[in-house]
């Protein structure tokens, strides 16, 4: 914005039209309307509100059954500390343990040294055959 002083021209009997919008009502405008936007947004919730169950769990009935799978670090496997000589018979036995009413549980130790892909086909084999109970277990005696 500014403000026109004159010229050095001769003062004429019509003042010129002034070419400038003003901008100040636009401004005004503009922060009430942010105002507005930034007082209407919610808060942001990163909670998840979760029903828990209240009070102490029962006590299991049973000790569950514990089945371990080695893997060692050439790919060996291990079926409670017996070599396990082919896949198709991993298969057997996974299928063996899918089949039970009240699975095992089926603790699965690899050597840190193993290569991956023979720990990822154990553990797909056992999904596919509908292993549920399957967990990863550091193996410290085994490395």
């Amino acid at each position: 914005m500014g403000m026109n002083v004159g010229g050095g021209k001769a003062p004429s009997a019509d003042p010129e039209p002034m070419m400038e919008m003003n901008m100040t009502p636009l401004i005004d405008v503009m922060l009430v309307l942010i105002i507005m936007l930034i007082i209407t947004i919610p808060k942001a919730n990163h909670s998840v509100n979760l029903n828990m169950p209240v009070g102490t769990p029962p006590p299991p009935t049973k000790e569950p059954v514990v089945v371990t799978i080695d893997v060692d670090f050439d790919g060996t496997i291990l079926w409670d500390n017996q070599v396990v000589p082919d896949r198709g018979t991993l298969e057997a036995k996974l299928m063996n343990v899918a089949a039970q009413a009240d699975q095992p549980e089926v603790h699965l130790r690899p050597n840190k040294l193993v290569q991956y892909d023979a720990v990822a086909g154990v553990m797909a084999a056992a999904q596919r055959l509908g292993v549920t109970k399957i967990g990863l277990v550091g193996n410290e005696q085994f490395q």
